[in-house]
């Protein structure tokens, strides 16, 4: 049995991960202050609690200004596979990480360090793709779906957030049932409110 969004959606993959890789220096920078700027921002920003990044591997834009810059009583954590989901262990600069099987550093954590999704104040996603509505394209492995499937249902927190570049936003991604849509995405360009439906777009 063919699968033509599954096709669709690799060759997608494949198209903006190699775009993604392509950009300057100059341009990460930029992008990256920018970013933690709107996170910092949004109208949910937590002032406290647990809140996740996550470590940038292949062109993904880094998250190490947004979390130095985090209010003193929120707590950043690292995402670390967890059986077939996803938790979360406070991370600072310096602490131990070890490497999961998909080549990604992550916490060297113990069952008494790890939180669940639940736990969580908000999540920053990395994406390969979004739209305006809040439909993410991801890495393919559906970590994140099947971590916060329960916000389905249930409103934040936690928050979900998705980062990426403008260039990864497209006009529409076809979603599958199974996928769980974000809050709000941040681009150097503006963030896009998925619940209000609408994009405050500015000057980074």
């Amino acid at each position: 049995m063919t699968d033509p969004l599954g096709a669709q959606r690799r060759q997608l993959r494949e198209d903006m991960r190699r775009r993604r890789r392509q950009l300057g220096p100059a341009q990460r920078i930029a992008a990256a202050n920018a970013i933690a700027e709107r996170l910092l921002g949004l109208e949910f920003a937590p002032q406290q609690g647990h809140v996740a990044g996550y470590w940038a591997m292949d062109g993904e834009i880094a998250l190490h200004v947004w979390q130095l810059n985090l209010p003193s009583n929120c707590v950043y954590c690292l995402p670390a596979l967890n059986g077939n989901e996803l938790a979360f262990v406070p991370w600072r600069p310096g602490d131990p990480l070890v490497t999961n099987r998909y080549g990604i550093p992550e916490p060297a954590a113990t069952s008494a360090t790890l939180l669940r999704p639940e736990d969580m104040a908000l999540v920053v996603a990395p994406l390969v793709a979004f739209d305006a509505s809040g439909a993410r394209l991801g890495m393919g492995g559906g970590w994140y779906d099947r971590s916060f499937t329960f916000r389905r249902n249930r409103s934040a927190p936690p928050w979900l957030v998705g980062v990426g570049f403008e260039l990864q936003r497209l006009e529409r991604i076809d979603t599958a049932e199974w996928d769980v849509p974000l809050d709000a995405v941040c681009s150097e360009a503006g963030t896009y409110d998925t619940n209000q439906q609408s994009s405050d777009k500015g000057d980074p």
